[in-house]
């Protein structure tokens, strides 16, 4: 199959002032050419160096078998600070292994068929708004999948639709705070004086996240009352919460070992790390998704296919998105080729050696699944679309198509293995089947993405695509495609239009 876009990498490695006053846009522009054969790679810093790791058995030393000694990196947390506060996604220790105790039964107790209940109500809004926008020309449906993945978070962990107009002020805000986040972490990096900071970007970053969490805190401010009353034993907000059924519920109420609950602040922190993790990751996905779909007709069809046969018996539940096999090798392989998070950054705590490489505790070990997805040593064709690849592991038929877990790592590895995997697989099904049952999907004319790498890998203008309804068979025999309950001729293709 086609080997699909990515940043045509450099031939030889930047120097650091080139890296400093170039590279600060995007993380992808830093990668040379060696970058995507190499076991392990440094790069010299004033005071530290950074060490990227594609090996698989140091990769797993590193996020499994030696966790301990390669925590969360301290740069990380600064960058994401402002957003997230103090989140399983940046804390270590003991303070993270409590979280995480508190949210994994937050998890299991939210009602599984209300959660996807909610998730479907998300899909479906969705789907009445493709159904405008497949008549009306060319569109950036990455805009969209930002939204509904954006909605499906709001709906399901705080059963409150996205308002439109907050989504927007959401939207713009974390892409100010993304543009801005690369910059910043140059400036940490290179040790640059304080003084500097409104060069690199740290004030827009903070006005940007108050505006994110300002919109959470309004939301989760009356439920958290209700909360504090139904941790005093109060049956009527205990009534009030249990009926909510949904995240938020469940993680007011958790309790760590000392039967501590979350207070106000700590509660918007892991809200506000589930919503950068659910949407922003998610969108991310699937947009990759769609233009993997888009520009292979012939998988297209056949997961169209797979759909609409999964679905023709009724709603969406979860025994029918069971029924799609290509689809979910098709989610993995756009996870392989384009990875929401493409490196994974942890802090060295302990002198070690590494091939050879000796690492102390002032330097900053990255793993970058970007690269390791695309190791010519580890995957057949790394740089191509092949989602039967999978199937052919699923099928026991082995050989060459997939390589150890630890060259898989979409949503990390080890303790730290993201939490809400399953959540994103089950949403992301959802999504693609609903779009590809209704529509065929086709990049718009002349257009090719541009990926770049920032807090996630997304494409920097967008995903144009046109969307055509398929095509029904009426009672009377002719062909129909049907646009917002109006048929038009097989034949016609609406004019381009920019939205």
């Amino acid at each position: 199959m086609s080997c699909p876009v990515f940043p045509k990498p450099s031939n030889s490695k930047a120097s650091l002032l080139k890296v400093f006053l170039t590279k600060s846009h995007s993380w992808l522009d830093a990668l040379y050419e060696k970058s995507y054969r190499m076991k392990m790679g440094e790069y010299r810093l004033p005071g530290r160096t950074i060490f990227m790791v594609n090996q698989p058995e140091l990769v797993k030393k590193i996020l499994v078998t030696e966790v301990e000694n390669y925590p969360k990196s301290q740069l990380m947390a600064e960058i994401l600070a402002p957003l997230l506060g103090d989140s399983i996604f940046t804390t270590n220790g003991e303070q993270w292994r409590s979280q995480r105790n508190m949210l994994d039964p937050a998890f299991k107790q939210a009602k599984v068929d209300q959660v996807f209940s909610l998730m479907q109500s998300s899909v479906d809004a969705m789907s009445q708004r493709l159904a405008e926008k497949s008549c009306a020309g060319v569109f950036d449906i990455d805009k969209e999948m930002t939204f509904v993945t954006a909605d499906i978070i709001f709906r399901t962990i705080m059963s409150t639709p996205l308002d439109e107009d907050d989504a927007r002020k959401i939207f713009t805000a974390f892409e100010d705070f993304q543009r801005q986040s690369p910059k910043f972490g140059l400036f940490r990096l290179f040790k640059l004086p304080q003084a500097l900071h409104c060069f690199f970007g740290q004030r827009e970053r903070q006005r940007s996240a108050a505006i994110i969490r300002g919109a959470i805190e309004r939301i989760v401010e009356p439920r958290f009352g209700c909360a504090v009353q139904a941790q005093a034993g109060c049956p009527d907000s205990v009534l009030a919460l249990e009926q909510h059924g949904d995240i938020l519920s469940s993680l007011l109420m958790s309790k760590n070992e000392q039967g501590k609950f979350f207070d106000f602040s700590e509660v918007v922190d892991q809200i506000s790390m589930l919503f950068l993790a659910g949407h922003e990751t998610s969108a991310s996905a699937l947009s990759w998704s769609l233009y993997l779909l888009a520009t292979h007709p012939e998988i297209q069809q056949q997961a169209a296919e797979e759909a609409i046969v999964a679905f023709e018996q009724g709603d969406a539940s979860l025994p029918v998105i069971k029924k799609l096999p290509l689809l979910k090798d098709v989610f993995k392989e756009a996870l392989r080729l384009y990875p929401p998070v493409g490196f994974l950054s942890r802090d060295c705590v302990k002198d070690t050696v590494m091939r050879d490489k000796h690492m102390t505790t002032k330097d900053v070990v990255m793993i970058s699944p970007w690269l390791i997805h695309r190791h010519h040593d580890y995957w057949h064709k790394p740089n191509d679309f092949d989602p039967h690849r999978f199937a052919a592991d699923r099928n026991g038929q082995g050989g060459k198509s997939l390589p150890p877990a630890a060259c898989y790592l979409p949503f990390g590895s080890g303790q730290r293995v993201c939490i809400g995997a399953a959540f994103a697989q089950q949403e992301a099904l959802l999504i693609l089947a609903a779009i590809l049952k209704d529509h065929q999907l086709a990049l718009a004319e002349g257009f090719t993405p541009k990926p770049v790498g920032r807090l996630t890998i997304r494409s920097k203008n967008g995903m144009r695509v046109r969307l055509t309804p398929r095509q029904s068979l009426p009672r009377d025999g002719t062909t129909e495609q049907r646009c917002s309950g109006v048929s038009t001729s097989s034949g016609h293709v609406p004019e381009e239009t920019e939205l």
